[in-house]
């Protein structure tokens, strides 16, 4: 069902919280933003009442595996569709679908199922791009990746599924340190493809040499980056420091509370700022399942998981293995639990995400001329509406 306009909402834009207000759409876009006043003059127009809740813009994933028992390393359409809508329902109206690391074959079956599954729009986030996790990470940073897959990056090979990809990869993380991996960060860059610094054993001056070289974001976290070491009684800076002290390098965060309990969030928010944080939920297909045994990536090429305790882990336990969070949560941990504050939460999911993709004016914020992707939500960040292109997804 589409909207004409929603009425008696708190409208979170860049710069403020607007009480009273609320948007017309037309033919997908936002034409207006309303004030009280204007209100009594909607008669004809088919008007959803916000009765006081927020109106956010849809929130933007760069980095997610699945939900909904489905994962896109699987590289079917009822794994996109399914994984994508089962987000959607929980206010992410774009994202971007994320490889594993994988046998590369696997990894052009993803590419070619991407490309037809970005033409569905039935009840359906917008899936912007890909982002490939991996393969070329540090085997000491491994994490949930399969290091049975990794490997150093080679010119030929990262090309040819550049070239393979026709401009869908949108984000590639990678460990810079990596022999030849300064020279890829450049060739990514050339191609306006988002270098990631990621799954990293890097130290100070590696970091610096990657932002050099085109490296621009550091994924998840505190999640796969090196820490501060110490070495004959010196110590030296890892991944994470040196995204605090290059003020230029995006980072994201997985807000789930678990990977990142609320106090650091709070210390990552106190260091960088909220322009530089991208909220992301590095979800997998147990996202908004059950707890149980899962699997991150594919029958063929994936690893076994245990979900509990709100959080996927390895089998032994010694690390996580992605998180099995959705947007409303992720909001809700840095809102409520760390405290932070909502306008600049949200901005987190949309608006950073939006300028790191280059489509921000278009997605990522509520203003004129924007796309109506939209997301109603009370207080405790409980979702009550979703729209994409002003279509109200729950009833479409």
């Amino acid at each position: 069902m589409k909207v004409d306009a929603i009425i008696n909402a708190k409208v979170i834009t860049p710069s403020r919280i607007i009480e009273d207000s609320g948007v017309i759409i037309k033919d997908g876009k936002i034409v207006e933003i309303l004030t009280r006043d204007d209100f009594s003059s909607l008669n004809d127009m088919n008007v959803f009442d916000a009765k006081g809740m927020y109106l956010s813009p849809g929130f933007i994933d760069i980095h997610t595996h699945g939900g909904g028992r489905h994962d896109y390393m699987e590289a079917t359409i009822e794994a996109f569709t399914s994984a994508a809508r089962a987000h959607l329902k929980h206010g992410t109206t774009s994202l971007l679908p994320t490889t594993s690391s994988s046998p590369d074959e696997d990894l052009y079956k993803v590419i070619d199922c991407f490309m037809e599954a970005k033409n569905i729009t039935e009840n359906m986030p917008r899936l912007l791009g890909l982002h490939l996790e991996g393969p070329y990470f540090r085997p000491e940073q491994s994490g949930a990746q399969n290091p049975e897959y990794l490997k150093h990056p080679v010119r030929e090979e990262y090309l040819k599924i550049l070239d393979y990809a026709k401009g869908n990869i949108l984000i590639w993380s990678l460990a810079p340190e990596l022999p030849n991996g300064m020279e890829m960060g450049r060739e990514l860059s050339k191609r306006n493809v988002i270098a990631s610094i990621g799954h990293s054993d890097a130290y100070y001056h590696e970091v610096v040499e990657a932002y050099e070289n085109g490296f621009t974001n550091v994924t998840h976290l505190y999640s796969g980056c090196s820490l501060l070491r110490r070495k004959n009684s010196y110590r030296f800076l890892g991944v994470v420091e040196s995204a605090f002290l290059i003020d230029g390098l995006n980072v994201e965060i997985i807000a789930d509370g678990c990977h990142l309990p609320p106090e650091l969030i709070k210390l990552i928010y106190k260091i960088k700022g909220p322009d530089r944080i991208i909220i992301v939920s590095d979800s997998i297909m147990a996202a908004g399942e059950p707890e149980g045994e899962y699997i991150l990536g594919n029958e063929n090429s994936g690893r076994k998981i245990i979900v509990e305790d709100g959080v996927a882990k390895l089998p032994d336990r010694l690390s996580f293995a992605g998180s099995v969070a959705t947007a409303d949560r992720l909001i809700r941990t840095a809102y409520k639990s760390a405290g932070l504050p909502l306008q600049e939460v949200v901005g987190m999911m949309t608006v950073n995400p939006a300028k790191l993709l280059g489509v921000y004016g278009k997605l990522g914020v509520i203003a004129k001329d924007a796309a109506a992707d939209l997301v109603i939500f009370d207080d405790d960040i409980n979702i009550q509406k979703v729209y994409v292109n002003g279509i109200d997804v729950n009833r479409s």
